[in-house]
């Protein structure tokens, strides 16, 4: 059991010396892709709630 545990992590430690992790500026840029798109999700299903508590209301007049 102990040496499956041990197998395990020095796989997995040659397995992170592969992993190619992203610059500085590229976080920074995906970062701000991220924000912009939840921003423009986030009006875009406000807009839709909006509109169809209106159309409820209106219905159930």
């Amino acid at each position: 059991m102990l040496n499956k545990i041990k197998e395990f992590f020095k796989e997995v430690k040659i397995e992170l010396k592969k992993v190619v992790f992203p610059s500085k500026d590229e976080l920074i840029g995906s970062t701000w892709v991220v924000i912009i798109t939840v921003i423009v999700i986030s009006l875009f299903l406000g807009a839709v709630d909006l509109g169809l508590t209106k159309l409820v209301g209106i219905a159930l007049r």
